[in-house]
């Protein structure tokens, strides 16, 4: 089942536009993001393949089954709530039942923290781009090479510079591990290469020492230091770095990289919105998806604020959410009940 045959099968009940478009914040490269509500044949809904939620391939569209929808908005999603109380101008379809769905219904004290809690996490992801762009992993990965030092005395060389002073071959060498030493091993050299030992390491994606067999009497020359944990970070991080640079929005990189803050601005656009929202539902009882202050909202998308001028501003808005949070009439959390038999009471009605 997709979307399609939602529409063509007579099932669908709300469509609107969403996104950077209902809140009044698209610019001419913006994406035109629709979400939409559908109910289930019978059959499909009595039995096995219940389908809560349909979307394309970009997740540009993205539908809902009337039972998963109501279910968000009792949990005061922000997402779902803003589909709900979307723009007239943005309703491309509307079912008469929906008129059923009340916001007032749903809006109570839990969007300080489906709002505010989700807005938090937008700075920590914010931060987390912010270490991506100022510090660049290169393309060229490192081994286990790179993390494996000989001791010297009181201090440590790198590996690299201790073979090259000495004129050796990494695959001349051969370890053996010490008792009770984690990462220490003792370092022998086969100068004419004959006596099958099997290097420090024999892949570049191993992430282990290779170890060999050394013959009884034999001297060591070294005590070599590998260091494994360190290794393992650099090769989650790496994977992570080069995973987002694949995957990340390559319009959306441009805009951080020219306004040159070092921070995702659309992330942080969308989390003084969020605080905004939730500060107006606390201060009116109303969720108000187009915003007012489109200019300001865009001058932060294009870095024209310094992060940290951001943080201060998200700090301000938390804080007074929770002032407002202390004297607000609204409800605790939906009444889960009233809910469910309005739902019950729907899905009656469609499948009459």
């Amino acid at each position: 089942m997709n979307i399609q045959d939602i529409k063509d099968k007579n099932l669908l009940l709300f469509e609107a536009i969403s996104g950077s478009r209902a809140f009044g914040l698209d610019t001419e490269n913006s994406d035109t993001d629709i979400r939409g509500v559908y109910y289930l044949p019978k059959d499909k809904f009595y039995g096995f393949d219940y389908i809560p939620q349909i979307s394309n391939e970009t997740n540009d569209e993205v539908y809902y089954e009337l039972g998963r929808f109501v279910e968000l908005l009792v949990k005061n999603n922000p997402n779902i709530l803003e589909v709900l109380a979307s723009p007239q101008d943005c309703i491309l379809y509307k079912h008469p039942i929906m008129e059923k769905l009340n916001l007032s219904m749903f809006l109570s004290k839990l969007v300080k923290d489906t709002f505010a809690g989700y807005a938090i996490s937008q700075i920590k992801k914010a931060q987390g781009l912010k270490k991506k762009i100022v510090n660049p992993i290169e393309k060229q990965r490192k081994s286990v090479l790179d993390f494996c030092y000989v001791l010297s005395g009181y201090d440590s060389v790198l590996l690299s510079e201790w073979l090259q002073i000495k004129n050796f071959k990494q695959e001349n060498c051969g370890l053996i591990s010490i008792p009770h030493s984690k990462g220490i091993y003792a370092l022998f050299y086969d100068q004419k290469g004959n006596l099958g030992y099997r290097g420090i390491t024999k892949k570049d994606d191993t992430n282990e020492v290779s170890l060999s067999s050394i013959a009884k009497g034999e001297k060591e020359i070294a005590y070599l230091s590998f260091n494994k944990d360190g290794y393992s970070s650099y090769c989650k991080e790496y994977k992570e770095y080069w995973n987002w640079v694949d995957k990340r929005n390559k319009e959306r990189f441009k805009i951080n990289e020219s306004h040159g803050n070092n921070y995702d601005s659309k992330n942080m656009m969308h989390t003084i919105r969020l605080l905004e929202v939730a500060r107006d539902i606390f201060q009116n009882g109303e969720l108000i998806v187009r915003r007012s202050n489109r200019e300001e909202l865009l001058n932060i998308k294009y870095g024209r604020y310094s992060y940290e001028e951001l943080l201060q501003k998200s700090e301000d808005l938390i804080k007074e959410i929770e002032n407002l949070y202390s004297l607000s009439s609204l409800q605790n959390v939906p009444d889960s009940k009233i809910a469910e038999s309005l739902l019950i009471e729907m899905r009656k009605h469609l499948y009459e």
